[in-house]
């Protein structure tokens, strides 16, 4: 079997079937972020090469579209065995590039090849239609295609499951990809990916990566003529970005943005399982995660004892190395963030609000925090913040909790724990989110389950019917079987 992850032949670009240097003249230092070595340098593609990519999935998608979707759909089996044949290597890096526990990665590759799995059954499944006609003798066709090129930009949290949401379903349902994977992790949410479609034999030329940034490129990934959809998650504040220069080109977009949400604890919960569940919630890869439960909204009639086990269970977790199997917590992505978010607990504690638990931080390594007490208006609260901090509201009676739930500019996942599951049905109906639990986490993503958000929190759907919608279009085709009588 041969080695899937060779740093010298990923820390390149992937333009038309050919790995090669980036013609920029500068380059990105991929870093290990727990102990900041480099990994890799990569020479930064430019304005020119992203029209190569552009124009090599244009050639390449032409055929492809025409490939019998029996036919297309081996490539994906294909891709699904390297990614089990390779999963070892692939947890190695992802602990390297991303700082993820092996926890994290295992979890991260699992969520990956379901999206494989399903990316196979899409060739099958983007069906046209017939439609009757108030006219005597046409028939009207209504025809599913592929809609040429997809632009897809991923971040660095879940960059492989992230990238290939996109990126498989795209190519699956005909398409060609341009991919740009986050600076910090251009190799598990970029040239990974290439490595893993190559051996899994995608035509050349269909799926291009290139490594770079905006203060190369600017814009053009977005504005290049060829592609009609641009697929962005990240933040919304960039998200707005994408989606004002895409609209300004007559471009679609699917935007998976951030979350602030909010994990209800009601009077009637299981406490000891919703703090099992705000745990995971909150601190799952360090709170690097867009559906993590930044805010823990408790009922007053059980705060005291539920906060007690929550802070309880939240200091048995183990801070350190990423590659040590007992750690839980491992470093976020870069000493901006780790400095970023240590800011804003000590503005919320410096404006009154009270440390349960007051975690360090030491480089990129910042140990869990509880934060209670805080006034209703705390910018803190509505924000999504991206580290380990956890915020708890106490709440009187299901209104509040939902006045509070959505007193966000954001709206995409959240979690209500009851002893009634209807009760807890009704409650969630009302939370301005695409996406609510009942008596779980608020971490979850099914492949064909509509996945997106409601208000700052994104545009679009994708994952199953979704992702048919979002990654192809419709075209008319009549026919008329009799003469057609014209009023002149």
């Amino acid at each position: 079997m041969s080695q899937l992850v060779e740093l010298k032949q990923l820390a390149q670009q992937f333009i038309d079937g050919e790995w090669r240097p980036g013609q920029g003249t500068w380059e990105i230092i991929d870093v290990n972020p727990y102990n900041g070595e480099p990994i890799a340098s990569i020479a930064v593609a430019t304005v020119d090469e992203v029209d190569q990519a552009y124009r090599a999935a244009e050639r390449a998608q032409r055929e492809w579209s025409e490939v019998n979707p029996y036919t297309r759909r081996l490539v994906f089996e294909r891709a699904l065995r390297v990614l089990e044949e390779h999963e070892e290597e692939i947890t190695e890096i992802i602990i390297d590039e991303l700082g993820g526990t092996r926890l994290k990665a295992g979890f991260e590759i699992a969520l990956s090849k379901d999206m494989l799995r399903e990316a196979m059954q899409l060739p099958l499944r983007a069906e046209g239609r017939i439609l009757p006609s108030p006219v005597d003798g046409k028939e009207n066709r209504l025809y599913r295609l592929p809609v040429g090129v997809v632009g897809v930009i991923s971040p660095f949290n879940f960059p492989l499951f992230l990238s290939l949401k996109a990126v498989a379903p795209a190519l699956a349902l005909g398409n060609g990809v341009v991919l740009k994977p986050h600076q910090n992790t251009p190799i598990v949410g970029g040239t990974l990916i290439a490595r893993l479609f190559e051996e899994a034999g995608l035509p050349a030329g269909l799926l291009n990566v290139v490594v770079t940034d905006i203060a190369e490129i600017g814009d053009a990934l977005i504005e290049h003529p060829v592609p009609k959809v641009i697929s962005f998650t990240g933040s919304d504040q960039v998200g707005r970005h994408v989606a004002q220069v895409a609209a300004g080109h007559f471009k679609r977009t699917v935007l998976e943005l951030g979350g602030n949400s909010a994990l209800i604890v009601l009077d009637d919960a299981d406490l000891d399982y919703a703090v099992d569940a705000a745990v995971f919630s909150r601190f799952a890869h360090q709170g690097q995660v867009c559906m993590a439960a930044n805010r823990v909204l408790v009922d007053r009639s059980v705060e005291k004892e539920f906060t007690e086990r929550f802070v309880r269970k939240i200091e048995t977790l183990t801070v350190g190395d990423p590659r040590d199997p007992g750690t839980q917590i491992g470093p976020l992505i870069n000493l901006n963030q780790a400095d970023a978010i240590t800011a804003q607990v000590d503005q919320a504690i410096a404006a009154g609000a009270t440390a349960l638990l007051r975690g360090a931080t030491t480089g990129t390594l910042m140990a869990p925090t509880v934060l209670t007490g805080l006034q209703p208006d705390a910018p803190i609260l509505s924000r999504e913040l991206f580290g380990p901090v956890v915020l708890v509201v106490p709440f009187d009676g299901e209104d509040e909790a939902v006045e509070i739930a959505n007193d966000t500019p954001f709206g995409l996942s959240g979690a209500v724990h009851t002893g009634d599951v209807e009760r807890g049905v009704r409650l969630a109906r009302r939370i301005e989110t695409g996406m609510i639990h009942i008596n779980d986490g608020t971490i979850a993503d099914e492949p064909i389950v509509a996945f997106g958000g409601e208000k700052h929190s994104g545009l679009g759907r994708l994952n199953g019917e979704s992702t048919i919608e979002a990654f192809t279009t419709l075209k008319w085709i009549s026919i008329q079987h009799q003469r057609s009588r014209f009023p002149f």
